[in-house]
């Protein structure tokens, strides 16, 4: 069957005639080939995609027909429609420029398949393979806008934050052009994802955060994102731009409904966290946030002995090493280590004395803070005392007279 299919192909191209009959004439070949099964059917459509990207064959012709064979891969079984997808386009790889929309097209679905079965990397790679910016097709802005953002999804899910982060800078190139609102949310979602890949912690709270309040989205996705905040702003450095973050979460009544709303009320009470109330924790988090850093501890680990180590300094003046080591349950030279590099950072306010081995702290906020909250009352407290002398003196000597018995 398939080398009459051949023969009967060979026989047209080489026919010539007005380019409508041919068109007619390969379509009733085609209907043929796609009643076969298995792979007699992969034969014959492999017979036929060699047929149309011959030089011989009017480009009018070849374009119409791979495009009826695209249609109909998508309707194949997944390993049939592999195998075709990758031999077409093996075939018009040559010829790519002049069949650039019908490889869109077969890209396309042969990276929804590879998808399905979890095979990120490749589904990224082939949809690469679709010139976006150096073809002779013009795409629209929405076509464009939305491939990056899968390729960067997609390398997401292979753990490959570096590559998405490059698709996602192509995005942003876009999104601004783009009226389509869905779109723009896909580019924040997937960028909030890059940045929690790259650790960069608090970026990824800010975008989450502001995600959790979009109308446009569900309800339950909104509370995702509110869930992904919460995480990387426990997980986040210590230092204002954490503290400001924790803040406001602790006042969004919704993080009262999440698992981890006890972990975000002690940081935020600046409450020192023992290692053995994160174990809950730590279960809830994504795999990537589970790594370790450089000198062998948890992203978890590090995040919560800064926190610890931020907190000790509102209620110590100074500590030695070994009882900051004994507090934050590490080694007295690990906790030199990372309370030097906070203060260096700007993280935290006090200095290191080497010599008698102790930390000192300075500018404790919280007191300075809470001062000046007493003063206001206190200013407002004596305004009202003044505004009640004016109006009802009688009453206030006597309540002095009464105070003064007593």
């Amino acid at each position: 069957m398939a080398a009459n299919i051949k023969q009967q192909l060979s026989n047209l191209v080489n026919s010539g005639g007005a380019p409508k009959d041919l068109t007619e004439k390969f379509r009733k070949i085609l209907n043929n080939v796609l009643k076969l099964k298995d792979e007699a059917l992969i034969e014959g459509l492999s017979s036929f995609i060699e047929a149309m990207v011959r030089e011989s064959v009017s480009l009018v012709i070849s374009r119409q027909l791979l495009t009826d064979v695209c249609s109909n891969v998508a309707k194949l079984p997944d390993n049939i429609a592999v195998r075709v997808s990758r031999f077409l386009l093996d075939k018009v790889h040559p010829r790519v420029v002049s069949f650039e929309e019908q490889v869109a097209t077969v890209r396309q679905h042969l990276s929804d398949i590879y998808e399905r079965e979890q095979n990120w990397r490749e589904a990224a790679n082939i949809l690469v393979g679709i010139p976006l910016e150096s073809g002779q097709k013009q795409y629209s802005v929405d076509y464009k806008l939305e491939t990056y953002l899968k390729i960067a999804r997609l390398y997401l899910e292979d753990d490959d934050p570096v590559k998405a982060e490059a698709y996602i800078k192509r995005a942003s190139l876009l999104q601004a052009e783009s009226k389509n609102e869905q779109l723009h949310i896909h580019y924040k979602v997937c960028y909030a994802r890059v940045l929690d890949y790259r650790r960069k912690f608090i970026e990824a709270a800010q975008r989450y955060n502001e995600l959790s309040y979009r109308t446009i989205i569900a309800e339950e996705e909104r509370m995702t994102a509110l869930k992904h905040a919460l995480h990387c702003t426990i997980l986040a450095s210590a230092g204002q731009q954490r503290s400001r973050m924790l803040a406001t979460l602790f006042k969004d009544e919704r993080c009262q409904q999440l698992p981890s709303y006890a972990i975000l009320e002690k940081m935020y009470l600046d409450r020192i966290i023992r290692g053995d109330q994160l174990q809950e924790f730590a279960a809830r988090l994504q795999p990537h946030q589970k790594a370790t850093t450089a000198d062998g501890s948890s992203i978890l680990d590090r995040a919560v002995i800064e926190h610890n180590l931020l907190s000790a300094s509102k209620l110590y003046n100074n500590i030695t090493f070994e009882e900051l080591g004994a507090l934050l349950e590490i080694s007295p030279s690990k906790a030199e280590k990372i309370a030097s590099q906070m203060i260096s950072e700007g993280r935290m306010n006090g200095y290191i004395d080497q010599i008698d081995s102790i930390v000192h702290f300075e500018s404790r906020e919280t007191l300075p803070q809470w001062d000046k909250q007493i003063q206001g009352l206190c200013v407002q407290v004596n305004t009202i005392i003044e505004k009640i002398n004016q109006h009802a003196p009688e009453w206030t000597a006597s309540v002095a007279d009464t105070q003064m018995v007593q």
